[in-house]
């Protein structure tokens, strides 16, 4: 059977995360360089080969100063570790939910994720490029990956939550 290879469409896909910000709003933030691509001998994508990047020098929560935070040691420490990454053989289907499941490397600790796919289909653009589209959704905790930092607060709680939620919007386009 043949390999179909996938790249990603930048422009329209995006990766967002979330922490609670003293456990009582969340704060947003996003990865502005970032790749993926997979490899499928199927229309549907399960058991694909996936694989994706970021830049962490390009993380942005919409504020210049939290940024250089982290930015620093104290979190993602961009100049030692430069890039997240993920690698999947591909997520599985049960009964109407869909599972991808890789190991994700970040901050130099590699652990197993697992994320909810919700698979768009497969549709081809006015110019004729054939697109998939996907949408994911989990969680984990930072301090599974060593982004573990925080202060506490006068009332004895937290700053930051441990649980990072991963929002993304993916759209990849079939390579010729």
């Amino acid at each position: 059977m043949a390999t179909t290879k996938w790249a990603l469409d930048p422009t329209h896909s995006e990766i967002h995360f979330k922490v609670k910000h003293l456990m009582i709003t969340t704060v947003t933030g996003s990865f502005g360089s970032f790749t993926a691509s997979a490899e499928t001998e199927n229309d549907d994508f399960t058991n694909a080969a996936i694989s994706f990047s970021a830049d962490t020098a390009s993380i942005s929560t919409g504020n210049e100063q939290r940024d250089g935070h982290v930015k620093s040691a104290e979190f993602f420490d961009v100049e030692k570790y430069p890039t997240v990454s993920f690698v999947s053989p591909g997520y599985q289907k049960a009964g109407d939910d869909y599972t991808l499941t890789g190991d994700l490397t970040m901050h130099g600790i590699t652990k197993p994720v697992s994320l909810a796919v919700e698979f768009g289909g497969v549709a081809k653009d006015p110019w004729g490029n054939v697109k998939a589209g996907f949408t994911l959704s989990g969680k984990i905790n930072r301090k599974d990956f060593d982004l573990s930092w925080n202060a506490a607060t006068e009332t004895g709680g937290v700053l930051l939550s441990e649980e990072v939620k991963i929002l993304a919007e993916i759209q990849l386009v079939q390579q010729a």
